[in-house]
C-alpha cells in the first residue's frame, strides 16, 4: 500500500476531494492522511473519519490488513481557506 493507492481510494469515494497523504514510517503501514472535501460540511469529525474509513474498509479492517495506523485530518475547502488565512 502507498499513499498514491490511498489517495486513490478516498478519491473515488469522494471526487472533489484534495487528498495528501504520507507515510509516517517509511514501512508502508502508518500513515497521515489530509482530506479536503465539500462532502463534509454539516458533519462532525465522526462521520467525516467514517467517510474516509469507508473508502478504505478493506485495507484497514482485520489482522493482515495492509494499514496498521491511520492518522485523519478532514476538512471543508471553506475550513481549510480559513485556517490558511490564520496568522
Amino acid at each position: 500500500m502507498t499513499p498514491d493507492d490511498i489517495s486513490a481510494r478516498i478519491r473515488a469515494a469522494l471526487p472533489d476531494a484534495d487528498v495528501t497523504v504520507v507515510d509516517t514510517t517509511g514501512g508502508g503501514d502508518h500513515f497521515d492522511a489530509t482530506v479536503i472535501s465539500s462532502a463534509f460540511a454539516g458533519k462532525g469529525p465522526v462521520e467525516r473519519h467514517r467517510l474516509v474509513y469507508a473508502a478504505l474498509s478493506d485495507v484497514i479492517v482485520g489482522p493482515s490488513a495492509p494499514i496498521h495506523a491511520l492518522a485523519l485530518t478532514t476538512t471543508t475547502p471553506e475550513e481549510h481557506q480559513r485556517k490558511g488565512a490564520l496568522p
